[in-house]
């Protein structure tokens, strides 16, 4: 498990998985959320906008990120 601190109160999915280098841009972020490749708290999402909190756990090609 990886452990990604973010120093607001959210972040959006799509900026999350650029962020914690999952992704290396915006548009790549996007094509796999929206082809259902991302699943938060266990749970398929596919907003990109999807508001990220500490405790969320977003799972993304077999690693697994909790937000703190």
């Amino acid at each position: 498990m990886i452990e990604i601190k973010i120093d607001t109160e959210f972040i959006k999915l799509d900026s999350f998985l650029k962020f914690a280098g999952a992704t290396t841009l915006g548009s790549e972020s996007k094509f796999f959320i929206q082809n259902g490749d991302v699943k938060v708290n266990g749970e398929v999402e596919l907003r990109r906008g999807k508001k990220l909190y500490p405790g969320d756990k977003i799972e993304f090609q077999g690693e697994t990120y909790t937000v703190l």
